[in-house]
């Protein structure tokens, strides 16, 4: 058996952490599957993954390896793309990472349109928080809510959501409600923090086209924006994010926006991408369609929520 399609057998072992599993999806024989692993292993000299008779993990030596294959196999697909009838109807795997709620309210709701019009195309969408490198988690594409500054990534601006600072009505019965950011002297704001960042709990305005922070006490810092809007709700302080994520919360008298008069600057929305003279069909329609779906005035950005602090 060739070397490609023992890295496809390995992926579908390490998807499927199952031996037979994987032989039943890609129709070969059990024993082909437990041989050819055997091989690539004795070839590559390290043990892929650890085996007993209730389940296989793989190795940290195979998350790896695996990373690899999902890179290489990719890259023949596109090759052999290049001059198929996939450049008018695009097909694979697309393996995309972005924030929880964004994937959440936004873009899971919206899919059905765009696997109606690229039937062909299967997305593997991770919902992630964290910063990520693309190339060792073998993503195609990422957003976030800045800019890249990788050299190797290459970005495309998806939108600006509107923000807005709001709290719980308990806390504002405590607190009192601030009428500028002069009155946030004394006031608390939920801390936020990223992996391997420093925690930071400041509000930021933008007055006279400048923007403004005010760093204010927290007694309560969270990492995730459900857990973030969960802390707002729960009376643990001020908060800032997008006004369409608020929606529901709003209505429900569950959060008050404060500070009309005194908005945080938008949360802008960035699609990252490795770079390279060629860009995959199927990545490439997913791209423009993520735009349309933001820029859209009757899409998603205008009907659902979103979260404002969905940044890595």
């Amino acid at each position: 058996m060739d070397q490609i399609q023992a890295m496809k057998i390995f992926i579908r072992i390490a998807e499927l952490e199952s031996f037979s599993r994987a032989a039943e999806d890609l129709n070969v024989p059990r024993a082909t599957v437990s041989t050819t692993l055997k091989r690539l292993e004795q070839r590559l000299g390290v043990r892929l993954f650890l085996r007993t008779t209730r389940q296989v993990k793989i190795t940290d030596e195979g998350k790896i390896y695996y990373q690899r294959c999902l890179q290489l196999i990719s890259a023949l697909e596109e090759s052999d793309a290049l001059f198929a009838h996939h450049k008018n109807q695009p097909a694979g795997i697309v393996r995309i990472d972005m924030p929880h709620s964004l994937a959440r309210v936004m873009v899971i709701p919206a899919l059905q349109a765009f696997y109606q019009r690229y039937p062909q195309i299967t997305l593997s969408l991770s919902a992630n928080d964290n910063a990520i490198n693309l190339l060792d988690q073998g993503v195609d594409c990422v957003v976030r809510a800045w800019p890249s500054e990788d050299d190797n990534l290459q970005s495309r601006h998806l939108a600006d959501l509107k923000q807005i600072t709001c709290a719980s009505p308990g806390y504002l019965a405590k607190f009192g409600t601030p009428q500028s950011p002069e009155d946030l002297a004394g006031h608390q704001a939920v801390g936020y923090f990223f992996a391997h960042q420093r925690a930071d709990s400041h509000l930021e305005f933008v007055t006279a086209g400048k923007r403004e922070k005010h760093q204010l006490a927290s007694t309560l810092t969270v990492s995730g924006a459900d857990a973030y809007v969960a802390a707002a709700k729960a009376g643990f302080g001020l908060i800032q994010a997008s006004e369409l994520a608020m929606g529901q919360e709003l209505a429900r008298g569950e959060l008050v926006e404060v500070l009309h008069q005194h908005l945080p600057p938008p949360m802008p929305l960035y699609i990252m991408y490795p770079p390279g003279r060629f860009l995959a069909p199927r990545i490439r329609v997913l791209l423009d369609w993520l735009i349309s779906l933001f820029s859209s005035p009757a899409g998603p950005v205008s009907q659902n929520p979103i979260i404002g602090k969905i940044v890595d």
